[in-house]
């Protein structure tokens, strides 16, 4: 029977073809032609009776799991299964859902890797077809009971009743062939008496039969680069019909050596020249196609081989300087990928939804002319004018760093935007601002660690030089910038992951350069990099340099790292965590690569393995992170765990873990956690008249935890919005974790809240007396956190301070142990007190807190700006207005009052209530997502009692 094998990349399906081998003088190379074969060819997976099933058959289908990702799997076998309906390439009528094993059909097995299903009593039948509908293939995925191993996509033709040809091999219409390699050529009439091939309109084969098979010598019989055609035709007593498709005989790659200076990617020799270099061993053939040649394999852009077989180049003339040309590599035949070193990319799939204010003058897609994702290059490129050369990034122990989603921190989701925000964030005090990834990702809304170009920036956040004005703008402000990057794995449109494929597993092929075929640990997504291949070695230090020297970014936060090794710990997490002396020799290198361009480069680390092997990372100069989420959530919530009456977070201190540096970027919060503030009003404990659930309670405890955050020494981490309270839960709005990637609303708004405005300020403080006060990076330091009442004590010549608090929901006594007597200074209150005994004790209330000094200091002027943004007694304050979907009115009360605010359109009509009822003292805040209504001019209503009041909203 005839079968075809494809893997749905997006929104189309992208064919994979066999390897075969032909000589190149002395270089063995590879030419893709086909993975399409007939009959019980050991390449087939599935074979039917009857062999050409039409939609009325009852078939018998026999998989054979030989080759797959199940060959050695012993449990049950599902298949989830669909058909594709003539003039379609999706997906029609599946049954049931992925992994339900209820409504998926089950094969019976017959053992030497053999499973059978029965589709009957039809095709029609078993699929639920509707009339009408004519059925081209039927598509399956088999897979384990646990839907862990499977194959990939596989597909049977269905034949209709009358008299029709179908080309199996080759798969393309046009393909080009290299002299002396073999083209197999299959095709099958099952309704046929007689079959004829023609090559260059001579007869080469007639069969009376209702297949056939043949394979063409690509010998150069009408000249190279000429298109040759091939004709199949069947025919029976009611008539004939024919199908065709050409082939191209193109000479042998010319072996050359690559000019000197010459990198892999786009390198620009002058300003109407370039020269391409691809990367790619044993492939047999590579043209550029793209704007340059009108997307055609051309004889001038046929790449040069390297003696070693291992590189592609080609150099491209008499480019018009400074325009943008969208390219690709189209390789064997068969594989259509952009380059992997290209700093832009033109995407089919997402280019289209990016705001034309966020990325201006963007290249359209030439979706008449290629498939997948391309690049873009262009000479004559003008420099980005740096303002601020003479930079110098925070010591280690100053450092503050806010970790931002561009996506979610502001409704704009751009650079610009950023920029827009940055006196917000200097306020603040923060000094480095970590970019979660933002080299070209998969999707537009994504977090970014799904990526695929590594020097491309994603142009979903804007353009590369808004990029760097961003940057720059931040050195100007004394604020360095840490780029999230992710090495562990890429994605499946990645250039490297697509041009090496098991299309048969579904993974990257075993001779895949850069990737495992299998990953190497439990954690991984995507597709695992292999760091001890010369392959990856190559790209990384490439990547690491790159975004240093072009973007003038002043380090690194690397995602996942403790996968960077090739030691195997599948099926067992807590080994993978030990100590692997292969995973810090790799660490070392990639650190040594990055000092080597920027001694004073930041490389942190998300690390998260056994401390004998971050120790030996740390003293190497790398910080890690210092995950503190639940130990601080616990002491917030003020439940008692395991018997003590809150959690020990002193484990957020490098001191606590016996390094011998401040290496350790402690947080309460990351895109990975949940927020504190939700935990509080979901879990928060109640004592006598004390709720933690109460938001003015629950913003209480974060002033609390931040006391106790900021002023442990060491590098600090803020998740963006944590000094407001952001209270939305990581897996807003359901709740679910399928949510957890959902974009989450920017709720600039709270900063109109005077009690998260004072959290602000608050933070705001202590952030500055960590950066200026030389106490709070002392080594001199001691931590009491094992109960509600806790303690810190910090000694320096310059002063020394004690810091007290109290988790519990209830009072409690605290032994203060003052580090001497006399007189000490309470920082947020302006006040002081005599110490005469410095173990007196001292009563503190749920929640209470101070910062003690023995050096007096000025008091934060923490109500600043509140009474500029409060708006008036029983009006409105609308933030921000314009907005594009989002505003957000707030309202204050003095007292409880009946209140009525509605949404209406310039013609009167009501379009939302956002409240209607009686409301308590205080200022009350209320959103409208204007996000489905078009932009324009739009009121609300806002009735307190008997006082109306109206205002204009306008949707931009």
């Amino acid at each position: 029977m005839i079968i075809k094998t494809m893997q749905r990349k997006r929104r189309s399906l992208l064919i994979f073809a066999k390897i075969n081998r032909i000589k190149m003088k002395k270089y063995l190379f590879t030419f893709i032609i086909s993975l399409f074969f007939l009959g019980n060819n050991v390449y087939s997976q599935i074979t039917t009776v009857p062999a050409y099933p039409s939609d009325q058959d009852l078939i018998t289908l026999t998989f054979d799991a030989t080759g797959t990702a199940l060959e050695n799997y012993t449990g049950e076998v599902y298949t989830h299964t669909g058909v594709i309906l003539e003039g379609s390439s999706a997906w029609a009528h599946v049954i049931g859902s992925w992994g339900n094993n209820t409504n998926q059909p089950h094969l019976t097995s017959l053992g030497n890797h053999k499973y059978q299903l029965l589709i009957t009593p039809n095709i029609r039948g078993f699929y639920s077809i509707s009339a009408g509908e004519v059925v081209a293939q039927m598509a399956f995925v088999f897979r384990s009971a646990d839907a862990t191993a499977k194959t990939a996509d596989l597909f049977v033709n269905v034949y209709g009743s009358e008299l029709s040809i179908n080309i199996t091999q080759p798969t393309q219409k046009a393909l080009v062939a290299p002299e002396n390699s073999q083209i197999p050529v299959a095709a099958a009439s099952p309704r046929a008496d007689s079959m004829f091939l023609y090559i260059n309109n001579e007869q080469i084969l007639a069969v009376k039969d209702i297949s056939i098979n043949y394979t063409i010598d690509a010998t150069n019989i009408a000249g190279y680069w000429t298109k040759i055609p091939v004709v199949i035709s069947a025919k029976n007593t009611t008539g004939m019909v024919a199908d065709t498709f050409t082939y191209t005989v193109i000479p042998l790659p010319q072996v050359q050596a690559l000019p000197s200076g010459i990198e892999d990617g786009i390198n620009y020799i002058n300003d109407s020249t370039a020269v391409l270099c691809l990367y790619a061993p044993n492939k047999s053939y590579v043209f550029a196609i793209g704007d340059f040649n009108n997307w055609q394999a051309d004889s001038a852009y046929y790449m040069n081989i390297t003696p070693d077989g291992k590189r592609f180049w080609v150099q491209l003339n008499h480019l018009v300087p400074a325009r943008e040309y969208i390219f690709q590599y189209w390789v064997d035949g068969s594989i259509k990928i952009g380059d992997p070193y290209a700093d832009k990319v033109s995407d089919p799939w997402n280019d289209s939804y990016i705001d034309a204010t966020t990325y201006p003058n963007m290249l359209s897609y030439p979706s008449d002319k290629t498939s997948g994702i391309a690049t873009v290059l262009q000479t004559a490129q003008q420099p980005y004018p740096w303002q601020t050369s003479n930079f110098t990034p925070p010591a280690k122990t100053d450092l503050v760093i806010y970790e931002l989603l561009i996506r979610d921190f502001t409704a704009l989701h751009s650079y610009q935007s950023l920029i827009d925000t940055l006196g917000y964030l200097q306020r603040l005090g923060v000094n480095a601002i970590e970019l979660m990834p933002v080299s070209e990702f998969e999707g537009n809304l994504s977090w970014g660690y799904n990526p695929n170009y590594y020097f491309a920036p994603d142009k979903y956040y804007g353009t590369k030089n808004a990029l760097k004005h961003f940057i720059d703008e931040c050195h100007s402000r004394g604020i360095a910038v840490i780029q999230d990057m992710v090495l562990n794995h890429s994605f499946g449109t990645s250039p490297m992951v697509m041009l090496y494929w098991d299309a048969l597993n579904n993974r990257p092929a075993a001779n895949n350069p850069w990737f495992n075929p299998i990953a190497k640990h439990d954690f991984n997504v995507g597709y695992d990099f292999n760091h001890e291949s010369e392959a990856t070695k190559y790209l990384v230090n490439r990547v690491v340099k790159y975004w240093i020297n072009e973007y003038h970014v002043d380090g690194y936060r690397f995602d996942l790292s403790k996968g960077f090794t090739q030691t195997n710990t599948l099926g067992n997490t807590t080994a993978w965590g030990h100590y692997d002396q292969s995973r810090i020799n790799i660490w070392q290198r990639i650190s040594d690569s990055i000092w080597s361009v920027k001694p004073n480069a930041y490389v942190i680390l998300e690390h998260f393995a056994d401390n004998d092997e971050e120790t030996v990372l740390s003293n190497m100069g790398m910080m890690l992170w210092g995950k503190a989420t639940e130990n601080y959530k616990q002491a917030n919530i003020g439940w008692p765990v395991n018997g003590s009456t809150t959690w020990d977070f002193s484990y957020g201190s490098y001191k606590a873990r016996g390094w011998n540096a401040p290496n350790l970027v402690t947080y309460m919060e990351s895109h990975d956690e949940e927020r504190q503030m939700y935990d509080c009003l979901i879990w928060g404990n109640s004592g006598t008249n004390y709720n933690i659930k109460d938001t003015t309670i629950a913003l209480q405890r974060t002033e609390l935890a931040g006391l106790f955050f900021f002023t442990i020494p060491g590098p600090k981490m803020i998740w963006q919005f944590g000094e407001l309270g952001y209270d939305y839960s990581i897996n807003w709005p359901s709740g679910q974790s399928s949510d957890r990637l959902t974009p989450k609303p920017a709720r600039w708004d709270y900063n109109q809240d005077y009690r998260r405005h004072y959290l602000n300020n608050f933070w705001s403080a202590l952030i500055d007396l960590k950066k200026t006060q030389p106490v709070f990076e002392t080594t001199d330091f001691t931590l009491s956190l094992a109960s509600a009442g806790k303690a810190i004590h910090l000694n320096d010549a310059s002063m020394n301070a004690t810091i007290l608090g109290n988790f519990g929901v209830v009072s409690t006594d605290v032994v203060p142990n003052f580090q001497s007597t006399g007189k000490w200074y309470d920082y947020f209150s302006g006040d002081s007190i005599t110490v005469n005994y410095t173990n007196s004790v001292i009563n503190l209330q749920p929640g209470e807190y101070h910062l003690y000094t023995d050096k007096k200091l000025a008091k934060p002027e923490l109500n600043t700006g509140i009474p500029e943004i409060v708006p008036g007694n029983g009006s409105a304050l609308v933030y921000p207005n314009p907005s594009k979907d989002e505003f957000s009115i707030s309202v204050n009360l003095s007292q409880s009052e009946t209140v009525n605010l509605s949404i209406y359109s310039m013609f009167g009509q009501k379009l939302s209530v956002l409240f209607d009822g009686k409301s308590g003292s205080g200022i009350h805040t209320f959103s409208w997502n204007a996000s489905n209504v078009s932009k324009g001019i739009y009121f609300y209503r806002l009735q307190v009692g008997n006082s109306v009041e109206t205002g204009k909203l306008i949707r931009n």
